[in-house]
């Protein structure tokens, strides 16, 4: 969302029509300066099963979220541990998508595998 912030500017008026500067004054022009603000984050989460093998959970997170086989192992692991394991944080469309590809990539290869966004 972009949100203004009003800045005076002080200005004179110009001569008359008839050369007279008796007149002269101040305007104020409002010059308008757009303020971008960043995006919301979300973490995109990998939930654990019984079913899903550990070699395709770790293809997952190296296909779609390009990390290493260490990092990969890494995340699989804490994943199988502690029940959810975070992939990355992105920006909602990205992470939106990602979702959406590891979700249909599982069904695809018939594994029960869950992944879901959560805002940051």
């Amino acid at each position: 969302m972009n949100e203004m912030i009003a800045r005076p500017i002080l200005m004179q008026d110009e001569k008359n029509g008839d050369g007279d500067n008796a007149n002269r004054g101040t305007s104020v022009i409002t010059r308008t300066k757009p303020k971008t603000k960043k995006p919301n984050l979300y973490r995109v989460l990998l939930l654990n099963d019984d079913y899903t093998p550990m070699e395709f959970v770790i293809h997952i997170l190296e296909r779609f979220f390009q990390k290493d086989l260490e990092a990969a192992t890494r995340i699989m692991l804490h994943v199988h541990n502690h029940g959810v394991g975070e992939c990355g944080i992105f920006t909602y469309e990205v992470a939106e998508t990602k979702v959406s590809q590891v979700m249909d990539f599982a069904r695809q290869h018939q594994h029960p595998l869950q992944c879901v966004m959560e805002k940051k």
